[in-house]
């Protein structure tokens, strides 16, 4: 299926890992030139060095810090004035963080609440704000949301993660709307139990504590959450999702939410 998106460019936040990453080489694969946001410089710039050495676009790095207004309109300004960019086709938000802590969130501090906000509702706000004037009002301008299944169910411990999914679900709706008028499509990806880095170190010490193998632990796990398709997902199969919705087949796809969570929306619990 021809996707439209050669020569497009697509820029990526939390494009260092996981989902980011999984998004970053599917957009590669359609031959999309890239530009990659995270803060890591490091494992930003080695994930920009894979793309290019395996596909034929342009990749652009940019160590940012999407909490930081200033980090962000720098970023901006660096694509604009780049010879071979200057203008954003696409913007898929995905950045995110790990639970950083296990207690009870509801005790925790206004500043570990504010900090959680930051990096997604308000974080993913800043960034459209402030690439908004780069999209063209063409009807190719994307920008997917990269949400989560605590937005519309209860994980524990994920207050703020549950917060932060579910303002994006209402502003992508919002957001649609707003945009309309400029040709520009805004939709959410609602991914479930993802198979991150982090996911898998977080299943490999919860199976341990248990006692038990990593596939036992899933397994179990699955279960209790009421994910039917009895596994979790490979970044691979939310980055398909997402570049979709980033592409021509999509233009009539406007302010959808769409759960890519094994069916854990069905509750058949």
């Amino acid at each position: 299926m021809e996707l439209g998106l050669k020569g497009r460019v697509a820029l990526v936040t939390g494009a260092s890992k996981g989902i980011g990453k999984a998004t970053a080489i599917s957009f590669a694969r359609e031959g999309a030139h890239l530009v990659l946001l995270a803060r890591t410089a490091s494992d930003l710039e080695a994930v920009a060095r894979k793309v290019a050495a395996e596909h034929d676009v342009r990749v652009l790095p940019i160590a940012t810090d999407i909490t930081e207004a200033g980090a962000v309109r720098q970023a901006v300004d660096t694509v604009r004035n780049h010879p071979d960019f200057g203008r954003v086709h696409v913007l898929v938000n995905n950045a995110g963080s790990a639970i950083r802590r296990q207690d009870r969130q509801l005790l925790w501090e206004d500043d570990d609440w504010r900090a959680d906000l930051e990096i997604k509702m308000i974080g993913y706000l800043r960034v459209i704000r402030d690439f908004l004037p780069l999209m063209p009002r063409d009807g190719s301008g994307r920008i997917v949301n990269v949400t989560g299944a605590a937005g519309i169910s209860t994980w524990s411990p994920a207050l703020t993660h549950g917060l932060n999914n579910a303002a994006l679900n209402h502003g992508t709706g919002y957001l649609a709307q707003d945009l309309a008028a400029e040709k520009i499509t805004v939709n959410a990806v609602i991914p479930g139990l993802i198979a991150t880095e982090w996911r898998q170190y977080w299943a490999d010490n919860a199976g341990s504590n248990a006692g038990i193998s990593r596939e036992a632990f899933l397994e179990k796990f699955c279960r209790e959450k009421g994910i039917i398709s009895g596994r979790w997902a490979q970044a691979e199969e939310v980055a398909d999702v997402i570049v979709f919705l980033a592409s021509d087949r999509a233009s009539y796809i406007n302010g959808a939410k769409i759960m890519v969570d094994g069916g854990i929306h069905v509750n058949a619990r």
